[in-house]
C-alpha cells in the first residue's frame, strides 16, 4: 500500500482500475482541515495525464507491474515480435502498442518491455540508438559553411534532420526522446 505521504515523481500507484504514474505532486495543509495532496498523474495504459487531489493519508495498491529486458526480432506487417532473453518466450505487440517506440528499432536490439498482470503495455528503447542512413541527398563540398541541415532516411523508416557532410552509409547517433541527430559514428 503507498499512502498519500509516500509519493514521490516517479511512483507508481494503482487508481481507478489501471497504473497510474506520479508525474508531479504538492502537500497542501489547511488551516484546521486535513492535508490535500494535488497530483499530476499519468495512466500507463493510455497515455493519458490528468490532475487530481486526494486526501492526506489517503492509500493506494501498487500496481502489478514488471520491467523485462527483452531483444527485437522482426516485424511480419502487422506485429512486431519480441524475445524475452530469460525464458525465449516470444510476445508479439502491434504498432499502436509500440508507439513512437517503432520508429527506432531495428532487428537484435534489446529493449524494455513493461508489463501490467501479465499483458504488455508500453515500450522502452534505449536512450540513443545507432542507425544507417539509407537514404539522403549527396553533400557537395562548401555546403557545411552554412551550418544547415538536411533530412534523411535511417534504416528504421525514421525520417531526421543531419549535418550536410554525412552521406547514405553513415552510421549516426540519435536521441530517441527527441528525434535528433547526435552525431556521427565512426
Amino acid at each position: 500500500m503507498i499512502s498519500t505521504s509516500d509519493f514521490r515523481k516517479g511512483a507508481k500507484i494503482e487508481y481507478k482500475g489501471a497504473p497510474h504514474e506520479i508525474i508531479d505532486f504538492q502537500h497542501h495543509k489547511m488551516g484546521r482541515g486535513g492535508a490535500i495532496v494535488r497530483t499530476k498523474l499519468k495512466n500507463l495504459i493510455t497515455g493519458s495525464i490528468f490532475d487530481d487531489s486526494f486526501k492526506g493519508g489517503e492509500k493506494f495498491n501498487s500496481p502489478n507491474l514488471e520491467e523485462r529486458s527483452m531483444q527485437y526480432l522482426y516485424n511480419d506487417g502487422d506485429q512486431y515480435h519480441f524475445m524475452d532473453n530469460e525464458n525465449y518466450e516470444q510476445t508479439p505487440l502491434t504498432s499502436e502498442q509500440l508507439g513512437n517506440a517503432r520508429k527506432f528499432l531495428k532487428e537484435n536490439m534489446v529493449v524494455k518491455i513493461l508489463f501490467y498482470s501479465g499483458s504488455p503495455i508500453a515500450v522502452e528503447v534505449p536512450m540513443f540508438v545507432e542507425l544507417a542512413i539509407v537514404k539522403t541527398d549527396p553533400g557537395f563540398k562548401g555546403d557545411t559553411a552554412s551550418g544547415g541541415s538536411k533530412p534523411a532516411v535511417l534504416e528504421s523508416g525514421v525520417t531526421v534532420k543531419v549535418p550536410f557532410h554525412l552521406n547514405e552509409g553513415d552510421i549516426i547517433k540519435v536521441d530517441t526522446r527527441t528525434s535528433e541527430y547526435i552525431e556521427r559514428v565512426k
